[in-house]
């Protein structure tokens, strides 16, 4: 193991916030990823949206999108973590990767960079493909907390979000949202709540 491996392991094991320790060993990995020549992973799921809500809503996991899983997995035993069914365990700092799916939908798909000091980052999905996971899980799976938090982040992003994007990505035939998008746009872009004075 390189010292730089080793000075970041030990930062995370410092790191208070759980979301920071994840981001963290998510840049390290990005960083061991490239120095072999391959692509970034992007940060999707639970994790993702613990860093669009600022830690509002947590997981344990860190969940990543990523078509090498061979590189990835090379890279992840270097870093002490061990298979354990489906999961990537990292026993002495408690994290753990999972790899669900092997890429986003499109290559034109927004993505969010979180940069740290020493050139290190991590890359995660964009608010707009969140969006559409989530209103995915409350239209269909009737999840309330997924339906909660589309309206948490619709409104607290709602001048930064893509709309044209989100609204095209969602009639998408493997989609059935665009409807839901518009109504969001329409409360929170196009006839904004009044403040209160």
């Amino acid at each position: 193991m390189s010292g730089q491996t080793r000075s970041l392991l030990e930062r995370i094991a410092v790191a208070t916030s759980p979301l920071k320790r994840q981001l963290l060993m998510l840049a390290g990995i990005t960083r061991e990823l490239r120095r072999r020549g391959k692509p970034a992973p992007i940060l999707i799921g639970g994790c993702a949206l613990a860093y669009y809500t600022r830690e509002v809503y947590f997981t344990a996991d860190i969940d990543v999108a990523y078509p090498d899983r061979e590189a990835l997995g090379e890279v992840l035993q270097e870093l002490g973590f061990v298979v354990e069914g489906r999961y990537w365990v990292q026993h002495e700092l408690k994290l753990v990767v999972e790899v669900p799916a092997s890429s986003l939908h499109g290559e034109d798909a927004p993505l969010e960079i979180v940069e740290f000091e020493d050139g290190l980052e991590c890359t995660i999905i964009g608010i707009e493909d969140l969006l559409i996971d989530r209103m995915n899980a409350c239209k269909h799976w009737k999840s309330t907390s997924d339906c909660e938090m589309v309206e948490l982040l619709a409104g607290q992003f709602a001048g930064e979000i893509d709309w044209e994007y989100l609204i095209t990505r969602a009639t998408l035939p493997d989609n059935t949202t665009a409807n839901e998008f518009r109504a969001l746009k329409e409360r929170f872009v196009d006839n904004p709540p009044q403040k209160i004075q």
